[in-house]
């Protein structure tokens, strides 16, 4: 219960930010070395993966050399002056970003603002000193984060794509029971938000298995959860253009009012089943629907003239939706029989 709770306040890269910031202060005092800047470094190199700790590691040593250089420069020059600030960080900022080292820019500008106020006379050895205590955070933070916590981001995808999926059942049921139209953008859009941050973490863990031990059988099971977040994407495709239409101005009979509805009802339950499973009698109901979009758009042909016709009315474009999203199912239920 209480790991629950620490968890549930405390994650783990928070942790892992705390601890690289205790050890990195534990080294500098051992060595009398300065601890501010190589603790500002650890901090602020804690990344989401440590794939990233290493490359971003790689491009803020150099981008910490470039702002203690210009701190130095500009305070023998103009002191501790208003001038010297501006100038260290506006050059620091412009010369990372025309090499590209955009991920160093921000302990770059605090290395150059913080060593000018720090700074006193001995100007070379006060850069080789917070070049090495920098040094010394990069280290301590990368081997922390790798060692220490690492994330579980294929527990998480797999997770995430199940909420994903029960999301999308649950906003289809809705559009068919015609709620609110804002309620339902606003459903849609935190879909779309959450399906941004899943592939997200996909791509995190992807940069992990670049440098830790893996199996084959976590390769595919990955490979197939990925997928389904791939077909998420044209899910949420067919879900954006059901939302723009109104289900009560379609003016269904009866008859065909209940076949949508059944219909609707059905995928919905296949979207929130995990295995994504499609049953004979959902067969049945699909090709009533199927049954119903052919005899819809035969009595537009013969009944509308081509002055009053539109191309696609809002009950044909319900009803193809709905079949889009079926042929969508038929993939999805092929590969959940691999996860």
């Amino acid at each position: 219960m209480k790991k629950f709770a620490i968890n549930k306040w405390i994650g783990g890269r928070v942790l892992k930010t705390g601890l690289a910031a205790f050890v990195t202060a534990l080294i500098c005092n051992i060595f009398n070395l300065p601890a501010l800047f190589a603790v500002i470094t650890a901090i602020v190199t804690v990344e989401p993966t440590a794939s990233d700790s290493i490359k971003k590691g790689m491009i803020r040593f150099p981008a910490a050399m470039i702002g203690a250089g210009f701190a130095m420069l500009f305070e023998s020059m103009l002191g501790q002056s208003s001038l010297a600030y501006a100038l260290a960080a506006t050059l620091t900022l412009a010369v990372c970003h025309k090499l590209r080292l955009d991920a160093g820019m921000l302990v770059a500008t605090l290395t150059a603002v913080a060593m000018i106020a720090e700074t006193e006379d001995q100007f070379v050895n006060s850069f080789f000193v917070r070049l090495s205590t920098t040094l010394i955070g990069l280290v301590v933070s990368t081997i922390i984060n790798y060692i220490i916590l690492p994330p579980q981001y294929n527990e998480m995808v797999i997770k995430k794509v199940d909420e994903l999926y029960e999301g999308s059942g649950q906003l289809l049921t809705k559009f068919i029971e015609g709620n609110n139209p804002k309620g339902l953008l606003l459903e849609y859009q935190r879909l779309s938000k959450d399906l941004e941050r899943t592939f997200s973490l996909a791509q995190y863990q992807r940069e992990e298995w670049k440098y830790r031990r893996h199996n084959l059988k976590d390769i595919q099971k990955f490979g197939v959860v990925v997928k389904k977040l791939e077909y998420f994407q044209k899910i949420l495709y067919h879900f954006g253009n059901l939302l723009y239409l109104n289900i009560e101005k379609a003016k269904l009979p009866p008859d065909q009012s209940q076949t949508i509805m059944n219909s609707a009802a059905s995928i919905a339950a296949i979207l929130k089943d995990p295995e994504h499973d499609v049953r004979q009698q959902h067969d049945k109901l699909i090709e009533d629907l199927e049954s119903l979009f052919i005899s819809e758009r035969d009595r537009r042909n013969d009944t509308e003239t081509s002055r009053t016709k539109r191309h696609i009315s809002q009950r044909l474009t319900i009803i193809y939706e709905l079949l889009a999203l079926e042929d969508v199912l038929e993939d999805l239920e092929r590969i959940s029989k691999k996860r």
